[in-house]
């Protein structure tokens, strides 16, 4: 009897193998990558706060900057060597452990947080379009400002407002639906722009001031008891979150990896996030330190250092470096939204819909859900625990690169089968159980529960910061001691 002939029909020209001549990214590719991860209001707000929270203690938080650095490194070549190998995005690689069918539902939990935060990210970079236009009406006219209808309100937004989150989105999908040439450009180009934009932000700050600054970082840098309980639990804890922070781009890594000359290239790129968080996590304390010393010099009245950089330039008085400062977090929010929201939503679209999707139609379909979503934010998700639901379905990520990791280095040796990758024929390699590989989702579910304990079990919120590496270590032996026999 002859063998069923295999139907392809999980093609789609997105997301097949890269050709290596294609494969044009190295390790710099990489370093702006990760440069645009951390380059953002949140990175900012969250590197400068960990210093400051913890009394300035300097060294204990470089150390964890450091520790967090190299543990994302590893796990982001873990995860993503495959698709480097292969030249396939993260949806496609799931189905060697998932199956063809079940990869397309355990992607798609990545995609439902992709597209969320893309319209929510949208949100907060449409508002900075809004302060261009606001700067702009005010030197033409400020009474342009007090007209009725720009003062007309529908679901929490003005017309301004309106008109900035719509241009934000055209803009966006303009940008994101080009090649990945294209994006490698507006990758490179971010990176440097932000890190210039940083530096010219550090000598505004230090102007005559750079004395009482470097004083600060010395007063922070204690010395005394460093190796203690106390500066451990902070060690750990301060490690913790910026593992989690980006413990999402993790996952997907592989929609970037799949770019990348060699093997060599991609863990020399993965690494270069340690130089890049000693580059933005000095130049986000020094700016902060520096901006509170000049504010407190112009007797400004500020209850608590400020660690956004927008509530800085608020206390600012200067139209200029306000105009120069929002077109620096526009970049930087913008490149932010692109890699870790938009593109793997993206894919996960074409993944689920191979045959009817590109990348046109699956961003129209973004964009939609981003309109909604971002419209609807400030009158009614920001109010409903929305971001608790967030927080439970990413615990799934951990525990999604468990398995993966598991089964491509314990079970499959670093092999994959390409032909049957694509192909839903009941005799190819990946189509399992119909479609299904009830291991690597029975394994999921048992690290998905070790993980989102952390998150609902009021006596283990101490270990969420962890839950990603929890889930996934739980999931890795799970599969292993299953999918083995």
């Amino acid at each position: 009897m002859s063998q069923e002939k295999a139907n392809i029909d999980l093609t789609n020209w997105e997301i097949v193998g890269v050709n290596p001549n294609d494969k044009n990214w190295t390790w710099s590719d990489m370093f702006c990558f990760w440069a645009n991860n951390i380059q953002s209001l949140i990175g900012f707000s969250l590197v400068a706060s960990l210093y400051l929270v913890y009394d300035l203690n300097i060294i204990i938080v470089f150390s964890s900057c450091l520790i967090a650095g190299f543990l994302v490194a590893i796990f982001a070549n873990l995860v993503g060597n495959s698709s480097q190998k292969y030249g396939l995005p993260f949806p496609v690689i799931l189905r060697s452990s998932f199956g063809v069918g079940g990869a397309r539902y355990v992607a798609l939990l990545r995609g439902i947080v992709g597209i969320f935060m893309f319209g929510v990210q949208t949100f907060f970079i449409s508002k900075s379009i809004g302060y261009l236009i606001r700067i702009l009406f005010f030197y033409i006219n400020d009474s342009i400002l007090d007209h009725e209808i720009l003062l007309t309100f529908l679901m929490g937004m003005d017309l301004i407002d309106w008109l900035s989150f719509l241009s934000a989105l055209i803009l966006q999908f303009y940008l994101f639906k080009q090649g990945q040439n294209f994006i490698k450009s507006i990758l490179n180009f971010s990176a440097w722009f932000v890190y210039i934009g940083l530096l010219i932000f550090i000598i505004i700050v230090a102007g005559e001031n750079s004395k009482e600054i470097i004083n600060a970082f010395k007063l922070g840098a204690k010395t005394e008891n460093l190796i203690s309980n106390e500066n451990l639990i902070i060690l750990a804890s301060i490690t913790g979150t910026l593992f989690a922070y980006f413990s999402i781009v993790i996952l997907n890594i592989g929609d970037f990896s799949r770019y990348i000359k060699s093997s060599s290239e991609n863990s020399k790129g993965n690494f270069s996030l340690i130089i890049n968080l000693i580059i933005f996590s000095f130049a986000s304390v020094f700016i902060v330190i520096g901006a509170d010393i000049v504010m407190a010099k112009q007797f400004l009245e500020v209850d608590q250092l400020l660690t956004n950089p927008t509530d800085i330039i608020g206390k600012i008085d200067n139209n200029y470096l306000t105009v120069i400062a929002i077109l620096f977090i526009l970049v930087a929010s913008g490149s932010t939204n692109m890699i870790a929201n938009y593109i793997p939503a993206q894919n996960t679209l074409l993944n689920f819909f191979p045959k009817s999707f590109d990348k046109t139609n699956s961003g129209l379909l973004i964009v939609i859900f981003g309109l909604i979503l971002g419209a609807l934010w400030l009158p009614k998700l920001s109010q409903s625990g929305i971001l608790s639901i967030i927080d439970t379905i990413g615990s799934f990520f951990g525990p999604i690169a468990g398995v993966i990791v598991a089964d491509y280095y314990l079970i499959k040796n670093k092999k994959y089968i390409s032909k049957d990758i694509f192909s839903d024929s009941r005799t190819a390699t990946y189509y399992y159980s119909n479609g299904w590989h009830i291991k690597g989702v029975y394994s999921m579910f048992i690290g998905f529960i070790f993980a989102a304990s952390t998150i609902w079990n009021v006596e283990l919120t101490f270990l969420q910061s962890f839950s990603w590496l929890i889930g996934a270590f739980v999931s890795y032996i799970t599969y292993y001691l299953m999918a083995s026999k």
